[in-house]
């Protein structure tokens, strides 16, 4: 559906996207997930065609953004993340304004608008100046103009930035139903938004795409091991005794911390083990026979929140360290350069001194 391959993006010294590749696959919701300055909507322009790029290829359907814009922008739909509407006409009027200038044919245009409306709930709102409608309503107007036509991608940039609550919980449902009949591509730097809509989730951090996945993989494959959370009752030698003998019985277990809560004598223990591994129902079996009963039972991982905090903040070490380099090597190029000028002047000198 959208092919991007080795997209760059430069501003004079500075690099907004750095040699991204990614493919978007038909029928799904994805996630463009990154912090401010991360190089989202820079992405997002370039996607439709808005913005060129310094380097690299986008495809959409086949279609070249570039060499075949026409095309290509045919099955694109776009809500930037400031609802590109005019205030003067009426909601009804800007959305025939739209179907024209997406030459959406005479016959079906009525039908249509009157589909998109209903769909985003601003039929009541249809002959009302948009001047006058709340942020909220302005983003469903938006959004109407982006689905005229029936695009097979909608690409949204921050469709929420400015919503109170109500309205984000409306929104997010609208695309979620959006979701079953087209390709979905939402950017934002609000996680609970991102892992409530999405199938699918691309981290971009400093203009370079750092995990592609499902949340859920995301949150798996980020995590080194499995920790099993228990809470025990019992005595101090029972669960001394099967700290060690758990470790003895089941090879995948590389380390049990136990402790114990003062305030209602629970034994509190963490099994880590291989994350390949899942054993919620031996453990269960074995303190069951060992007289130790479990209060509390529970795996731990990774959320969305840490897997991105890690990465982008891997990112960061990333180009720190290739700053520091960056600087050390200028510093040592300028202290070489000086010393070579020096030896130079002192040669020169020497050859007017006759030595």
């Amino acid at each position: 559906m959208i092919e991007v391959n080795h997209l760059t993006k430069k501003y004079g010294n500075h690099v907004a996207v750095d040699d991204l590749s990614f493919q978007v696959e038909e029928g799904q919701i994805y996630g463009f997930l990154g912090p401010n300055g991360a190089g989202k909507s820079t992405t997002m322009n370039m996607l439709t065609g808005y913005l060129g790029a310094t380097s690299g290829e986008i495809k959409i359907d086949g279609h070249d953004i570039y060499k075949e814009p026409e095309e290509a922008k045919k099955n694109i739909g776009y809500l930037p993340e400031l609802p590109p509407v005019y205030d003067a006409m009426t909601v009804k009027e800007y959305l025939a304004f739209v179907a024209e200038l997406k030459k959406i044919d005479k016959k079906e245009r009525q039908k249509q608008i009157e589909e998109v409306m209903e769909l985003t709930k601003i039929t009541s709102m249809q002959d009302r100046l948009i001047q006058n409608l709340s942020k909220g309503y302005k983003q469903r107007v938006g959004l109407a103009q982006a689905i005229l036509g029936y695009p097979k991608i909608i690409i949204l940039d921050e469709p929420t930035v400015g919503l109170d609550p109500m309205q984000i919980i409306e929104i997010r449902q609208l695309i979620k139903s959006l979701g079953k009949k087209h390709t979905v591509i939402l950017s934002s730097h609000i996680l609970p938004e991102v892992s409530a809509v999405c199938d699918h989730i691309m981290i971009i951090a400093h203009g370079k795409l750092v995990a592609s996945d499902t949340p859920e993989n995301l949150s798996r494959l980020m995590s080194g091991d499995n920790v099993l959370s228990m809470q025990l009752r019992g005595a101090e030698d029972a669960v001394r005794a099967a700290e060690n003998e758990l470790k003895e019985r089941y090879t995948a277990i590389e380390e049990v911390h136990i402790s114990q809560n003062a305030e209602n004598d629970l034994w509190q223990m963490e099994l880590h083990y291989k994350k390949e591994e899942d054993l919620r129902e031996e453990i269960f079996y074995y303190m069951a026979e060992h007289k130790l009963p479990i209060y509390e039972m529970k795996m731990t991982s990774k959320s969305l929140e840490d897997v991105f905090l890690e990465l982008t903040k891997e990112q960061e070490s990333g180009k720190a360290s290739g700053q520091d380099a960056a600087e050390t090597a200028a510093t040592e190029n300028t202290q070489t350069a000086e010393t070579e000028q020096k030896e130079e002047t002192d040669n020169a000198g020497d050859m007017e001194k006759g030595i």
